[in-house]
């Protein structure tokens, strides 16, 4: 009888400074509760859960649900709203916090942590707790993982990573989409294609994490989705190094899978730009010659140089990427591309590739020679006999005229039929477009076509 009074006083004496904290949030207002929520985060941060339970006297709970009731009456204002996430963070980060994280999920939690991300009064730094809250829940397991996806969670995040203004929210947001696409074999998928449809956004950042996401989840989900390639070429475009060097690293991933086929000959085709592309800046060339300034950043060509340098990049990892474009007349497209006079790196480029094709395959040294004439190609590669001992690939855009540059505009170069006059080791190349198994006369057949295709 003694020792059960006891233990009723001794229950009393810690319920009672309990009691006192949750009737002084109940009582406070949003100031009040400001500092409330300042002195539990810096009091509690870091904790395990049997911490914070004798912390709030195994009542812990209770203001759990308070912070939650608070969160889903007042997140669309925005007040206290990054202290108030982070405080329900110290909750579901801490060790051994499984039930209150269930707590959390039971009233909702997810739902309104992606309605945080859509909402255009809410600032950065409240999204970016959003985000962090969002990490903590997918690391908690696969099943968690289903639930931000099945709550169209991949749209929503993906929507907050091209429209957000803070790079280091975006790195949050990035470190989240990896979470997602790891563990979670029911919607990896929709991961993936969530990282391509961001792709063709206006924030550099988002479409350089985006790239390095997909090189993790391409490896993952191991099939290719049809859109990937297109996508990934029109990133050339872009003005920014660090996301041309992304989009790069991933073609690099890319001819690994079945879609290389329609790899190669999209970046091969973007080495001579379409007519309806060049063709715009001719009104403002004619009206105003300052324009001619401009075109140096016209995406096209931005495009163009890009797809000169990834060329040289794959043609030095994988001798039988170099001869398959052989076949797609890359020769003939590097040559036209140095010939463009609007673009300078566009001309180096495409000079700096050519002259490894030329390096590699004699045929190519042949024909190039051939369509350049003797002093051109003397500039061209100092490798040659009788060249310049100063000239340089990389160099030559600054040492030919108009004249020059027109010639190799307009070449007429189809290395294709040549390689099987010169025998080019067809017999001992594994190539991705599946010839290796046809007979020769099929195989003739084929490029004969495409070369009839290309002149047309």
């Amino acid at each position: 009888m003694l020792f059960d009074l006891h233990r009723l006083a001794t229950s009393t004496i810690l319920y009672q400074p309990q009691l006192r904290r949750l009737e002084e949030w109940d009582n406070a207002g949003t100031v009040a509760r400001s500092h409330i929520l300042n002195n539990f985060i810096e009091t509690n941060q870091g904790k395990t859960a049997p911490e914070l339970e004798q912390e709030f006297s195994q009542g812990a709970s209770l203001f759990l649900v308070r912070l939650t009731t608070w969160l889903r009456l007042t997140y669309m204002t925005g007040s206290c709203l990054d202290k108030l996430l982070r405080s329900i963070g110290v909750f579901l980060s801490a060790v051994s916090s499984n039930h209150y994280l269930i707590e959390f999920l039971e009233v909702g939690g997810v739902l309104t942590l992606l309605e945080i991300l859509a909402l255009e009064n809410i600032k950065e730094e409240g999204k970016k707790e959003s985000i962090r809250l969002l990490q903590v829940i997918a690391n908690s397991g696969r099943k968690y993982k289903e639930l931000i996806c099945e709550s169209y969670g991949v749209r929503s995040i993906a929507e907050f990573l091209a429209k957000s203004k803070s790079e280091e929210t975006q790195e949050e947001v990035q470190v989240l989409l990896d979470s997602l696409v790891h563990g979670n074999p029911k919607y990896q998928n929709q991961v993936y294609k969530g990282l391509i449809a961001l792709l063709p956004c206006a924030s550099p950042k988002a479409q350089q994490l985006s790239l390095q996401t997909l090189r993790t989840a391409q490896s993952i989900v191991g099939t290719t989705h049809p859109s990937i390639v297109d996508n990934v070429l029109k990133v050339l475009s872009t003005m920014h190094l660090e996301v041309q060097y992304e989009a790069i690293e991933l073609i690099k991933d890319l001819v690994n899978y079945d879609v290389c086929p329609a790899l190669l000959k999209g970046l091969v085709a973007l080495l001579i730009p379409s007519f309806k592309e060049t063709s715009k800046l001719q009104p403002k060339i004619l009206n105003d010659s300052s324009v001619l300034q401009l075109t140096a950043h016209l995406p096209v060509f931005l495009q163009q140089a890009a797809a000169a340098k990834a060329i040289g990049i794959l043609a030095h990892r994988n001798t039988s990427l170099a001869e398959e474009m052989l076949h797609l007349r890359v020769v003939h497209s590097l040559l036209a591309a140095m010939g463009n006079t609007d673009h300078s790196n566009s001309q180096r480029q495409a000079s700096l590739t050519l002259k490894y094709f030329v390096q590699l395959f004699p045929v190519v040294e042949e024909h190039v020679r051939k369509s350049m004439g003797e002093e051109l190609y003397k500039l061209f590669f100092p490798g040659s006999p009788c060249s310049c001992p100063q000239s340089n690939a990389g160099d030559l855009y600054m040492k030919i005229d108009s004249i020059q540059a027109d010639i190799l505009a307009a070449n007429k170069v189809n290395v294709t039929k040549a390689l099987y006059l010169s025998d080019l080791s067809h017999s001992n190349v594994s190539f991705y477009f599946g010839h290796g198994n046809q007979d020769p006369v099929a195989y003739n057949t084929h490029f004969q076509k495409e070369d009839v295709e290309g002149k047309e």
